[in-house]
């Protein structure tokens, strides 16, 4: 089962992501029949994006409140069901003092919105992929489709 089966009957899915510059948007629209389910996505990859497009205010890019934010926002601005929104430093360099490899995921879903945060290892291109995969992962729980 994909996405696209659970999805298709639950509502439409909107995308905010920052470090991922658009791989989980790519991921989703690649699915078969994802024109039923999937609105689209914001990349917002500078934070100048961020505060104009998805309202992130004075929060820190990479935070809980930024990620929230994108999540909701960009669930309103694509008139959506369900928002997934990503947020992280990928490295290989920190960010503000915060350790390549820290990620917020978000989701927003019915005006209740979670966040996770999470530590993932490897180059950046390790980081963006473990966090699709986690932002698929979560969808898909929330979807009522465990993954595993």
């Amino acid at each position: 089962m994909s996405i696209s089966t659970t999805a298709s009957s639950r509502g439409s899915v909107a995308v905010a992501e920052s470090l991922t510059g658009g791989l989980l948007c790519s991921r989703f629209a690649r699915q078969e029949g994802a024109s039923a389910w999937f609105r689209g996505g914001v990349v917002a990859y500078a934070r100048m994006t961020k505060e104009r497009l998805l309202d992130i205010g004075d929060a820190p890019v990479v935070s809980e409140a930024a990620a929230r934010s994108m999540a909701v926002n960009v669930a309103e601005l694509l008139s959506a069901d369900v928002a997934i929104a990503v947020t992280g430093v990928g490295g290989p360099d920190p960010e503000d003092d915060i350790l390549p490899g820290t990620v917020w995921i978000a989701m927003y879903s019915a005006g209740e919105t979670e966040a996770h945060l999470f530590r993932f290892d490897g180059d950046p291109t390790a980081v963006c992929t473990q966090t699709c995969d986690a932002a698929e992962t979560l969808l898909q729980a929330h979807l009522g489709y465990d993954a595993r």
